[in-house]
């Protein structure tokens, strides 16, 4: 169930979302997903979300208290404006299908936002 509800949740992302990209490989731990939104400030996602009922964090798993990129994306080679734009999704046997829809419409709401204040080069 928790790996269907991640798989949803990547699905969600893609449909939705613009130049965002899996972190790490398909086979992965089912309650976690690392994605790279490009574009955006991951730590401007997360406090957007959290204003908006939405949790997720950024950076890696050990250190998420700090604002540095996740040191294993980056020792993987994601280049260092893609590591700052990850985002880092629990999820669990009680997640609902319904609570991804809304993070999802949540998060693409704050991405679209960002990225039009945003100096990180998207051109549209």
């Amino acid at each position: 169930r928790v790996k269907y509800l991640r798989d949803y949740l990547w699905k969600r992302l893609k449909e939705e979302i613009e130049d965002i990209k899996l972190n790490g490989p398909e086979e992965r731990h089912p309650a976690n997903l690392n994605v790279t939104i490009r574009y955006v400030e991951g730590e401007a996602v997360v406090i957007q979300l959290d204003l908006l009922g939405v949790s997720v964090t950024t950076g890696s798993a050990c250190f998420s208290r700090k604002l540095e990129a996740s040191y294993v994306l980056k020792a993987m080679g994601v280049p260092y404006e893609d590591a700052h734009g990850s985002l880092r999704f629990g999820i669990s046997r009680f997640t609902t299908e319904k609570e991804i829809d809304e993070a999802v419409s949540r998060l693409k709401e704050v991405v679209e936002r960002l990225r039009k204040i945003s100096p990180l080069g998207r051109k549209e």
